[in-house]
C-alpha cells in the first residue's frame, strides 16, 4: 500500500509542478493583455504559453500575438515588425533575438508556443510583448525566470 501512495503523491507532484510550467494570458479588443507579469520557474524544462484572444475583432485589425525576448532586444524587433508585415505575424524572420512567439490571432481564436527554459537565465531581463504595429507601447510585461 505505501507503494501506491508514494507512486500516487509522485503523480500528484508532477502534475501540480507541470501547471507552474505553463499560463494562459488573455488579449482583448482594448488592446490589453490581462496580465503584466509572468514568471517561470527556472526548474521547468519547457515553458507554455497560450494566448486567447478574448474579443471579437478580426486579426486585420485588432491581430494580438505573444513574443518573448530580452529586454535589451524587444525594442528592436517592434522596430523591424512593420517591414516584417502580417504574413510574418509582424515579426522579422529568421530573428535569433526572439525567444518565443506565437502567431498573430484574432477574437476568438487562441495560439500556443512551448519553448526551451534551458535557454533562459534568472539573472537576465526578459519582456513579452505584442508586436503587432502600435501596441508595443501598451501591450507588454516581464517574463521572469525564477530561481
Amino acid at each position: 500500500m505505501k507503494k501506491y501512495v508514494a507512486i500516487f503523491l509522485t503523480f500528484l507532484s508532477s502534475v501540480a509542478f507541470a501547471d507552474e510550467c505553463a499560463v494562459t494570458i488573455e488579449s482583448n479588443d482594448m488592446m490589453q493583455f490581462n496580465m503584466t507579469e509572468i514568471t517561470a520557474p527556472a526548474a521547468c524544462d519547457t515553458f507554455t504559453v497560450t494566448l486567447k484572444h478574448t474579443g471579437q475583432l478580426d486579426k486585420k485589425f485588432m491581430g494580438h500575438n505573444w513574443v518573448l525576448s530580452t529586454t535589451a532586444d524587444a525594442q528592436a524587433i517592434v522596430g523591424a515588425a512593420l517591414k516584417a508585415g502580417a504574413d510574418n505575424n509582424y515579426l522579422p524572420p529568421g530573428d535569433k533575438t526572439i525567444i518565443a512567439a506565437t502567431k498573430i490571432i484574432g477574437g476568438g481564436e487562441q495560439d500556443t508556443v512551448t519553448f526551451d527554459m534551458s535557454k533562459l537565465s534568472s539573472a537576465e531581463d526578459y519582456t513579452f510583448f505584442c508586436s503587432f504595429p502600435g501596441h508595443f507601447a501598451i501591450m507588454k510585461g516581464s517574463f521572469i525566470v525564477k530561481g
